[in-house]
């Protein structure tokens, strides 16, 4: 008789290292990058009325190195680009992209 057949079905046994990462992996770390009229929209989602906290996203990161989520609102030009790309190569695996407006 070992410690999982005691325990039940409704227990769940592991390390507190693979909690935590299971909850680092889980969650989003946003980063804006907004132009416009667009930024001032995503500023208004982060607000309070909203909750982005219930999606596990409330904690906005402006560093591209903390963050694995670009969220990029509003218009991009030609100019913009290399400024974009070099965001996104800073950025950690795995990221993700937003982009609207």
């Amino acid at each position: 008789m070992g410690l999982e057949s005691s325990l039940g079905d409704n227990v769940l046994t592991t390390t507190l290292d693979k909690m935590i990462n299971w909850a680092r992996k889980s969650s989003l770390w946003p980063m804006p990058f907004g132009t416009a009229c667009c930024a001032i929209e995503m500023m208004a989602t982060l607000s309070g009325r909203f909750d982005m906290a219930r999606f596990g996203a409330e904690a906005v990161r402006f560093s591209p190195r903390q963050s694995d989520l670009l969220i990029v609102s509003g218009r991009i030009s030609i100019k913009m680009m290399p400024v974009l790309k070099k965001i996104y190569d800073q950025m950690p695996d795995p990221k993700w992209v937003i982009s609207m407006g």
